[in-house]
């Protein structure tokens, strides 16, 4: 029995071989199939039909590849290049600032988005990330915040004021971060 499975599966072996080398067809001539003979296609049809449907799919997949191959291969040859075209994808701060502002512009098409809104609330307080403009809009939103974001909110505003007050530092980004800090106290205490 086994050996009948190995003789099945040889012959259908030679089956997809026999047909492939028939399919095989030159990507420079595309109108070899109108210069065959009929009795050639006849044969070739009988191939086909001898073939299961998952067998034909199979044998079809592999000569695409082969073709795709081959047409890339004339290509580097040609010194044509086929480029990838790179899809660039927004940056957190680009999703979040266009979170923020589709909050104040539209707010009925607008919808709650907690990955931005936790971006939003981690660099707050950062000028080069949230610039100016923005940062009006971002105190209006911190206004409807709720539950433990404004309490961690809270908490966080008021142990980085704590660790400023320490510093004597008399750096001008330490100033302005200190003045959003305030702000953000005075909107949500």
């Amino acid at each position: 029995m086994v050996n009948n499975r190995k003789s099945a599966v040889m012959k259908k072996k030679r089956k997809l071989k026999a047909l492939a080398s028939e399919k095989e067809q030159p990507t420079n001539e595309p109108d070899l199939k109108k210069q065959k003979a009929e009795g050639e296609e006849d044969e070739a049809e009988e191939k086909n039909q001898e073939l299961t449907p998952e067998e034909k799919r199979t044998l079809e997949r592999k000569l695409k590849k082969e073709r795709k191959k081959e047409q890339k291969k004339l290509m580097r040859e040609a010194g044509i290049v086929a480029k990838k075209e790179e899809i660039k994808k927004p940056s957190g701060s680009e999703l979040a600032l266009e979170y923020l502002t589709s909050w104040s512009e539209n707010p009925k098409a607008w919808k709650f988005q907690k990955t931005r809104q936790t971006w939003l609330l981690l660099h707050m307080y950062n000028k080069d990330k949230v610039p100016d403009k923005y940062f009006s809009v971002l105190l209006r939103y911190l206004e409807g915040l709720q539950g433990s974001a404004r309490s961690v909110t809270v908490q966080k505003a008021e142990a980085l004021m704590k660790e400023y007050d320490v510093s004597e530092t008399e750096d001008s980004s330490f100033a302005e971060k200190q003045e959003r800090i305030r702000n953000v106290l005075q909107l949500l205490s």
